[in-house]
């Protein structure tokens, strides 16, 4: 691996007699790690039915190194029921101390690892905004959101800027997990050395300072900033955190860490924390749930009774796309990519439940079909099945209990109807 002379050159005088050691770590491979979906299963229970041999990670209770391959391939991946992620990645997130009933933000959420690490903090209660500034990336971000089944999230794709101009005071966490230059990603992502230059960092620290100056005007009093990279260079790290302050007094540093491949068993990370002790906690409109329509209404409910074991409220009509909203939903102008649980669709006199439906509902919420690990992967795959001849309407296809998505049962057959774009 042949790094850039300018940055082993300022990383030799950052280490000084460890250097050497800090080379000899990208002679190793990259760690992989999966960090357990909560919301879905207890740490406990994944161990027993685990398919992979589990490591813990240190900084994170649901993270585990694992040395399998394939893990974006299993029917637990698809249930929901892990994330795949970098173990360094897992360092931030927990010292945001995020809780249930708190609004939380992740501003550079893309792909979505932090900011599902956080919604298992709040366990369904308060609410949590992900946003991504890249519409193709939130896409990303919101297709892992729907898997890993969370309902009190918001999904939004806007500048930091002007989300900060609506939500002035309003968060009471937030986590800044910045884009920057990606110099301890090297050894995992090869692809970004050439990319990387002195010049490139500088013009990272730039947009980094403006993306915490915005997350500074949306923190409420009393709340918190954690302000994450995957890069070594003080401009980014220890020099941001060290200007931000000086331009806004009323914050503390509450506690940072950088962490080398050399010391901790994964690529390069940084965070900081940080107080904010000035200012107020501010409201904004919120967005009134609303279904107007008493014969769609009275549509779904008739479907729920049949086919549910659970009954959701705030229910908000898009269109012709049913949502059950989270509580205390905000109004915003920012693109709104998902919010709360995408029920289905009406069309015409019938109504259509939605995958995010299915991927959010616990055991015992639904009619279930539950199947082998052979039809389980072919339905993964998009096919159909036999099943009972007794049987018809809309089911949920399980595998040991856990929803893959929607199959609807007629005449001893199981149409399959997982969407093309997450079948594997």
């Amino acid at each position: 691996m042949q790094l850039p002379a300018e940055f082993l050159s300022r990383m030799r005088g950052m280490l000084g007699k460890d250097f050497g050691v800090f080379i000899k770590s990208y002679e190793s491979p990259a760690q992989r790690a999966i960090r357990v979906n909560t919301l879905k299963i207890p740490v406990e229970k994944f161990k027993r039915i685990s398919p992979f041999s589990l490591e813990q990670v240190p900084w994170e209770n649901s993270g585990f190194y694992v040395s399998a391959e394939g893990l974006g391939k299993t029917v637990y991946h698809a249930a929901g029921l892990y994330y795949v992620q970098e173990p360094s990645a897992m360092c931030a997130a927990p010292m945001l101390e995020a809780k249930g009933g708190e609004r939380v933000l992740d501003l550079c959420s893309a792909p979505g690892g932090k900011g599902s690490q956080l919604a298992q903090y709040l366990d369904g209660e308060g609410i949590i905004f992900l946003n991504e500034i890249n519409f193709s990336r939130a896409k990303i971000l919101s297709s892992n959101v729907e898997r890993l089944g969370i309902k009190n999230s918001v999904v939004t794709c806007s500048s930091p800027e002007k989300l900060a101009e609506e939500f002035v005071s309003y968060f009471d966490k937030i986590l800044v997990d910045a884009p920057c230059s990606g110099e301890g990603m090297f050894k995992k992502e090869p692809n970004a050395i050439p990319e990387w230059s002195v010049e490139n960092v500088k013009a990272c620290a730039v947009r980094q300072a403006a993306i915490l100056d915005s997350a500074y005007k949306m923190l409420a009093v009393g709340g918190r900033i954690v302000y994450s990279t995957c890069t070594f260079a003080p401009e980014e790290d220890e020099g941001q955190i060290e200007n931000f302050l000086k331009r806004h007094t009323d914050c503390k540093l509450i506690k940072q860490q950088k962490l080398y491949p050399h010391e901790f068993r994964g690529e390069g990370h940084f965070y900081s924390v940080l107080q904010k002790n000035g200012g107020e906690r501010r409201d904004v409109r919120l967005l009134t749930p609303s279904l107007k329509d008493k014969k769609l209404l009275s549509v779904y409910r008739q479907w729920e009774s049949e086919f549910l074991n659970i009954k959701f409220e705030n229910l908000h009509l898009i269109g012709q796309t049913l949502y059950s909203l989270p509580d205390a939903m905000p109004l915003t102008k920012a693109q709104t990519l998902r919010a709360g649980v995408r029920i289905g669709e009406f069309t015409g006199s019938r109504f259509e439940p939605s995958h995010s439906l299915a991927m959010c509902l616990a055991d015992g919420e639904a009619q279930c079909l539950d199947v082998d690990g052979h039809t389980a992967l072919n339905y993964l795959h998009g096919l159909t099945f036999n099943c009972g001849q007794t049987i018809k309407g809309w089911y949920v296809v399980a595998f040991d209990g856990f929803p893959l998505g929607w199959c609807k049962v007629s005449d001893g057959t199981a149409k399959n109807k997982l969407p093309k774009g997450v079948r594997i």
